[in-house]
């Protein structure tokens, strides 16, 4: 592994910083039940500065004149490698990943009143984790008690999250290919997915052909819960059961996506059961389709964050308006937003180690500015339920679109385009299912 750009990510910290000392914890291992243990997986932030993979370890930046990165991580202990695997130990840790220094675990708790003495600053997370909250706060009355001989605790904390996620909004090039290798993974799951559906296959079947491609090509797992919706279930936002049995003539909405190496694909595709769409299940479609390119188009550096979500609403505004759905003006319907009875969720959110990543959306009372190097998803949809006051050819057709946008320095990419997206690729690439 190229331990380059997590040095790199740890020395922008460290300048960024300024004076004083940030801790940053890995994530605990969780218990599912009993002694059963839920897949382990890093604290985030945590990953994307250190790069290490095991528990019980905490990351220590000391910045200033001469500025130090240590680890404290688990010991070597080959009596439980035996039973768990390998561990790098504190000597490993510190030649692997490029460390200043790295210390065994077990020591943090001496140690850590020593690297908070006398620091101006303290960089830390206050309230995302009790138990690191009540392990620092005893340090730091540690190193209160020895006021007497001289030692002074940090008379600042600041949160060393809100430098991080400014910093996690721009992808380097590293990131930006972890990306691109994990919706390419996620793109062709989607299409296994899809050239396996068909009515009579229950969901969970449909969801198992997207988890197959998913570890076949080397994910670790999927980013989130995968979301197969057949017929009026397409119309449950976060839909997870993914227990019925599909029918002829449904549309089924997939909405899921890998995880690689720590990074997050979120792919979004709605197509017939059958392999063709009816006639308003294909005017639904491409209303949400001229919405997604609506929102694609504005997407560039120098635009604001919710200029896509804008572009899209207007697009499907009026295309409710053209299909009956929605009464009065352009104009009324924005206004008033009678629009979200069939659309009530944002656009885009940020994509990175997280699939609802990091970095504020505002800065101020304005929107952010979009930069190269953002990845923001695209995903415009339309849900209708059954209601007296629509027609009932329309009810329970739920379609969602998302793409991964890539902010580049003319526009944007969209990384997740190796799925089919118009209706006639769709409905091209099912009928080649058919016929495989």
């Amino acid at each position: 592994m190229d331990i380059t750009p997590f040095k790199n990510r740890r020395d922008r910290l460290l300048a960024r910083m300024g004076a004083g000392i940030a801790l940053i914890p890995t994530a605990s291992e969780k218990i599912r039940n009993r002694d059963a243990h839920y897949p382990y997986r890093a604290d985030s932030y945590f990953h994307y500065l250190s790069g290490f993979p095991e528990p019980e370890a905490v990351l220590v930046l000391i910045a200033g004149e001469t500025p130090r990165s240590l680890l404290f991580c688990r010991e070597k202990d080959l009596d439980k490698e035996i039973w768990d695997g390998f561990r790098y130990g504190p000597a490993g840790a510190r030649e692997q990943f490029g460390f200043d220094e790295a210390h065994a675990f077990a020591d943090l708790e001496k140690k850590l009143p020593e690297l908070l003495a006398d620091q101006p600053a303290l960089w830390y997370s206050l309230g995302h984790d009790s138990e690191w909250d009540a392990r620092i706060t005893a340090a730091l009355n540690g190193v209160r008690a020895q006021s007497r001989s001289g030692k002074r605790a940090p008379t600042a904390i600041h949160d060393v999250r809100a430098l991080l996620d400014e910093m996690r909004l721009i992808k380097d090039d590293q990131e930006i290919a972890l990306m691109r290798r994990a919706t390419a993974i996620s793109a062709d799951a989607h299409i296994r997915a899809m050239k396996l559906s068909a009515p009579g296959r229950y969901e969970y079947e449909i969801e198992a052909e997207l988890l197959h491609e998913f570890r076949c090509r080397g994910s670790q797992s999927p980013a989130y819960g995968s979301i197969v919706a057949a017929g009026a279930n397409a119309c449950v936002l976060h839909y997870v059961n993914n227990d019925r049995q599909v029918e002829n003539g449904e549309l089924i909405l997939i909405d899921a996506g890998c995880e690689l190496d720590g990074y997050a694909a979120d792919i979004t595709r709605t197509f017939p059961a059958n392999g063709r769409y009816s006639g308003p299940q294909a005017d639904i479609y491409q209303l949400v389709l001229n919405a997604q390119e609506a929102a694609v188009a504005v997407i560039r550096p120098g635009a604001r964050f919710h200029q896509p979500h804008d572009a899209a609403v207007k697009m499907l505004a009026q295309g409710l308006l053209d299909l009956g759905l929605l009464s009065g003006t352009l104009e009324e319907v924005l206004e008033k937003e009678s629009y979200k009875r069939f659309y009530m969720h944002r656009t885009s959110h940020w994509l990175g180690l997280d699939v609802h990543d990091v970095g504020e959306y505002k800065e101020g009372d304005d929107w952010k500015i979009l930069a190269p190097g953002m990845v923001l998803t695209v995903e415009p949809g339309c849900y209708i339920r059954p209601a007296e006051d629509v027609p009932e050819a329309y009810w329970n057709i739920g379609v969602r679109i998302e793409d991964d946008a890539l902010v580049t320095e003319t526009g944007c990419e969209l990384i997740t385009r190796g799925v089919p997206v118009t209706i006639a690729e769709i409905e091209a690439l099912m009928q080649s299912g058919r016929q495989g």
